[in-house]
């Protein structure tokens, strides 16, 4: 192998420092442009009638399109997620990750499967979210059977046969009468010896005229 001399060392040195650097691509609006395609086309995979269509034109079969997947996946990053209106295209992306799921996504009953679970989800989401958000109520004390009072005793047969007959009570009337409604009978010695008889101050008064 033949050595370069010093002056052909040195003039090789000089080509090389005086090359031009390789210019970097950079996109005129800073990304923008990229990054507002790339957001549209990951929140398309929320969609599982968009995701049986890439399957059926055999998107999935080309292998820079696998690797074009596998590049979206920095948009699970903070930085990047808050920017996702449509949370299932980042479950859907990393699905798409599987070949298993990239061929079942073909069958048009696969797709209907996905599209009615993901239907579920929303519908009940809500609901479940709320159960372990709300705290539970806790349960309330058992409380004891309450308890009958005791039957009053009757009194015996035999008891009762022995005390007799208690005291016999009229019945009550609606109304009493007033003692001036009974009449008093003729001849009695209440009237004549009642001082308020008017027949006895009539007889009086013939008697000392």
């Amino acid at each position: 192998m033949a050595l370069l001399s010093n002056s052909e060392s040195d003039e090789l040195s000089a080509n090389v420092s005086s090359s031009p650097p390789k210019s970097v691509y950079k996109d005129p609006d800073d990304g923008r442009q990229r990054f507002l395609l790339e957001l549209e086309f990951v929140q398309c995979l929320a969609n599982p009638t968009y995701i049986h269509y890439l399957a059926q034109n055999r998107y999935f079969e080309d292998e820079a399109f696998i690797g074009y997947l596998k590049y979206l996946q920095y948009w699970q990053r903070p930085e990047y997620i808050k920017f996702i209106m449509y949370p299932h295209c980042l479950y859907f992306l990393e699905m798409l990750q599987s070949p298993t799921f990239r061929n079942a996504m073909a069958h048009p009953a696969n797709k209907e499967l996905a599209h009615r679970q993901q239907f579920y989800f929303w519908k009940n989401y809500r609901n479940n979210r709320l159960k372990h958000i709300l705290p539970r109520p806790l349960p309330e004390p058992a409380s004891a059977p309450p308890t009958s009072a005791p039957p009053v005793p009757l009194p015996s047969t035999a008891a009762a046969a022995t005390a007799g007959p208690g005291p016999v009570h009229p019945p009550a009337t609606a109304s009493s009468l007033s003692p001036m409604q009974y009449a008093i009978p003729t001849g009695s010695s209440i009237a004549k010896n009642d001082p308020r008889n008017p027949a006895v101050d009539r007889r009086k008064r013939k008697k000392d005229g």
